[in-house]
């Protein structure tokens, strides 16, 4: 013989398979063969992604600099971005080929021990369509 609350714990468990259940059945995403993740991308429009990292002088990412992406063509940034607490950025691009020049702006940027910073050199991204590309930039003093 069951009792009162082992009844209600089986009706809760039965109340929530159904609804966990009807939401793979109602959202289209779900039923898509390429998941979840497939049907948020194609919501928008395509883009390329450029990710790095910001080194300093001592090989250890760096916290707080300024990143300016511009095409190559172009003569002015038309992307900034700040390196976050593990010195990584990202910015999304138009998904066609092209090429990106990556720069830093120290101008505002304070390392911490006093020692101005500058650019090794400017990194050149080339990115082909819609995809991920990877790059660093490096620091000296």
């Amino acid at each position: 013989m069951t009792t009162p609350s082992q009844r209600g714990r089986s009706l809760l468990v039965t109340l929530t398979l159904v609804v966990v259940l009807s939401a793979f059945l109602f959202v289209p995403s779900f039923q898509s063969p390429n998941g979840f993740l497939a049907a948020q991308k194609s919501r928008g429009r395509p883009y390329a992604v450029i990710v790095g990292t910001v080194w300093g002088p001592d090989d250890r990412p760096v916290y707080g600099v300024t990143v300016q992406i511009r095409r190559a063509k172009d003569k002015k940034p038309k992307w900034q971005v700040y390196s976050d607490h593990h010195g990584e950025f990202e910015q999304r691009l138009p998904a066609k080929e092209a090429d990106y020049i990556l720069s830093v702006d120290l101008k505002h940027f304070k390392p911490a021990d006093g020692i101005p910073l500058h650019l090794v050199q400017e990194v050149t991204v080339h990115v082909y369509n819609d995809e991920r590309e990877d790059t660093g930039l490096h620091l000296t003093h």
